[in-house]
This record gives structure tokens, sequence and C-alpha cells, in this order.
């Protein structure tokens, strides 16, 4: 061992420091090394300036498309003092004994047409509806047109939208629900069947919520519909029947909603009304029924498919003019007592109530679709069809002595008559959809 440090760090002559030799590799390494640390510090010092030149000039592509809708926040769609200007002043009464009504799916069919007779007669009357595209939502818009011209305001928003909900009733105290939004249609639900549980059940349980929580609890008034009969043979029908048998989905939404609604009156004490329409009808009506594409396709010179039943049976609707389901709904509202509850808690039984609302009279398609061609002054082009297994029933016969007792309902309005009404419309809302008019 100490030979070696001698070898290597110290003189062979003690007291004496012989110099060493100069060992040329030793600087070769020095020097390779002091140019390499060189060569590192100034390549991170380019790096670094590319980074930084980077971080400061590179704009992050957009992101790719939404499949799903964003979620909705308050202020983006809704909120804010001149919304709240517009809905307050919407529901303002202008009747001191005028009621102060939310009407969902206002921008449909029926809820125009309530909304806008609400509104004539001096109730205070907001709108909701999501104007989805079920059908031409060009024709919700028009509907919206009416409304705006009436003095009623649609909010633009869905029952399923809590928040949305919460804020209309804090801003303001309806003393009535009319609750008219939902997925519609028999056929439809073979193809998007979660839009029905979406919208009929869960939207229906959310508005309720919404209801229960509110102070003052409002009165609910709501649409059920005749399907729920399903495939009970017993007519006409009456509102003890089993609805048991939904022969749809769509059905088994509207009976599921009934259920539920039995619930909250019994746990919450709101006063709920349900009204099962019978295949309602008329102007501004819905493009998805019988009455309104067998107008359509005859004057555009389409095939019409009627259905028979497969037994050879007629098949008969309990045709409905709307200003008669109006007048329904109008009483539903004024003959509803008032919810019990407060915050959510119960504080004594509250009212619960089912009605049929129909026009007593069945009338064959057959028949429907003669009275069309008179109207129309057409023949129409008719393929005849065993009714397909998609939900349909054969028949529908209300019996309405419940709501004639209670609701003073007395329909007035026979199907050639109510079909003459909604052929003029028809002519004057889409004059390019005939090269002739009927005559009335």
């Amino acid at each position: 061992m100490v030979q070696q440090m001698s070898e290597t760090t110290t003189p062979s002559t003690p007291g004496k420091l012989k110099p060493d030799k100069p060992h040329h590799h030793i600087h070769n390494r020095f020097r390779i090394h002091s140019s390499h640390s060189r060569l590192t510090l100034f390549s991170s010092l380019f790096l670094a300036f590319i980074l930084l030149l980077f971080f400061f000039t590179f704009t992050p592509p957009p992101p790719p498309p939404s499949t799903t809708a964003p979620r909705r926040v308050l202020g983006d769609s809704w909120g804010g003092s001149h919304w709240e200007h517009l809905v307050s002043k919407s529901a303002r009464r202008s009747s001191a004994s005028g009621h102060t009504v939310l009407v969902t799916g206002a921008a449909g069919f029926v809820g125009t047409h309530v909304s806008l007779a609400l509104k004539r007669r001096g109730d205070g009357v907001l709108g909701l509806d999501n104007f989805n595209r079920y059908y031409d939502p060009n024709l919700k818009h028009a509907r919206q047109k009416l409304l705006e011209r009436a003095g009623v305001f649609v909010v633009e928003g869905d029952i399923n939208d809590g928040p949305l909900l919460k804020k209309l009733f804090d801003v303001v105290p309806f003393t009535h629900v009319m609750h008219l939004a939902a997925q519609a249609g028999v056929r439809y639900a073979m193809q998007n069947p979660n839009s029905y549980v979406h919208s009929n059940i869960a939207g229906f349980v959310n508005l309720l919520e919404a209801c229960k929580s509110a102070n003052p609890q409002p009165a609910i008034v709501w649409a059920s519909s005749s399907s729920v009969y399903g495939l009970n043979s017993k007519v006409p029908f009456s509102e003890k029947d089993r609805t048991d048998q939904p022969a749809s989905l769509y059905a088994a939404t509207k009976k599921a909603g009934e259920e539920i609604a039995h619930s909250y009156n019994h746990i919450y004490g709101l006063s709920i009304t349900a009204l099962r329409f019978f295949t309602v009808y008329g102007p501004y009506g819905r493009p998805d029924m019988a009455y309104f594409f067998f107008t359509k396709d005859i004057l555009k010179g389409k095939q019409i498919t009627v259905f028979e039943s497969p037994d050879g049976g007629t098949v008969a609707r309990d045709f409905t003019y709307i200003d008669d389901i109006v007048k329904g709904c109008l009483g539903a509202l004024d003959t509803a007592k008032k919810s019990t509850g407060s915050g959510g808690k119960k504080k004594g039984n509250a009212q619960f109530r089912v009605f049929n609302l129909g026009n007593t009279s069945p009338v064959p398609v057959s028949e429907l679709v003669a009275i069309l061609e008179k109207l129309l002054k057409v023949k129409a082009k008719k393929k005849i069809l065993f009714m397909p297994r998609n939900g349909d029933v054969k028949f529908t016969h209300a019996n309405i002595s419940l709501a004639y007792r209670d609701l003073g309902y007395r329909p007035t309005i026979d199907l050639e008559t109510g079909l003459k009404k909604f052929v003029k419309w028809y002519l004057e809302f889409y004059p390019s959809g005939s090269n002739k008019k009927g005559s009335w």
C-alpha cells in the first residue's frame, strides 16, 4: 500500500520533489471535458429558448365536437335581471281572481292553446319548453310567436333542469302548474325508448320535487293519456277500469306517472289532477298524428296507409277537438284545491283526481279519411293493412260522466266541424302544400 502511494503521490527521495513528466492524455481529457460542458450549456440554452418560443406562440387546436349538449349553468341561457323581468311580467295576473300558472310544454300543441286561453281570461302564465326535435321545431316556434303576441313568455329549458325549476319558483309564487311537457307518440317509443323515460318519468319526478319544495306548494294538473287503458276491452273506458295492461312504452310511462303522482300526493300533500286525453286534434296540431299526415300526403298525391284490426274489424278513435280539451283543462285548474304541504312537509290530506277528456263518439279511421277527402276535394290513394303490433290499440272510447259532473266538461265539436277548422288552418300555414284548396 505504501509503495503504491509513493509511486503516485510522494517523491522518490525524501525532502526533494522531482517534477513529473507531463501527462498529455490527462490534459486532453480536461480539454475534451471542458468542450463537452460548453456544448451541453449551449444546447440547454438553445432548448430553453425554443420551449419559451413555443409556449408564447402556440395556439392549441379546438377540442373535438361533443356528442352531448353542454350542461347549462345559470347565466348562459337564463337568469339575470332582464330575464327575471320577462318571467315576472308574463306571470303577472290581470284579474284579481286569476291564477298564476306555470305551463310546461307551452310550445306544444295543447300547451299553446291552454296558455292562450288562460292569458285571455286574465291569468298569469309562464311557459316552459325545451323545443326538442321530435317533430319540426319551426312549428313550435310558430306557436311561440302566437304566445309572445299574447304576452306569454316561454322559457327555453328542460323539466329535468332542477336549478332552472328552482329559480322559476323563487321568482314566481305559482298557484298552479299545468304540466303538459312529455315525449309523445306511441310508435316512436320503439325507436327511442330512453326519451320516454327521460321526459315522462324522470322529468315528471323532477317537476314534482320542485313543486313539493315550493312555498306555497302549487296545485298540479297534468296530462296523462287514454293510452293507459291499453288492452282493456271494456268500453267506454271509465276511470275505474283497470290500467295495468299497457300496450306501449308510452302508455307504460303515463301509467307510471299516475302512480308516481299518487305517491307525491300521499307523502307531501300535493294537490294533483290527471287528465286522460283522447286523440286530440285541431289547428297547430302535431304532425305525427294521423289526421295531420293524412292531410299532407293526400294533398301531395302520396299513398296513405289505413289500418284494420287483425280480425278485420274497424279501427276507431274518440277524436276530441282542441277547444273542448282546453275547456276541460281550465275546468280542472279552476276546481283544483290547494296543496296542503309546505316546504316539502305534508300538513293534511290533499286532493287527488283522474278524469277522462274525450268526445264520447268514436269514429272509424276510414270515416276520418272520407271527411278529409271531402274537405280537400282530393281522392286519397289508400293502402289497407292489418294493424301491426307496435303499441297502437284497436278502439278508444271515453266515458266522461265524471268530468261532466265535477268539471262541467261538455264537448261540443264533432269530427267534421273540427276537421274543417284544421284544414283551413293547414292550407293557410302550408300554402305550398297543395295547388288546390278545399272548400268550407
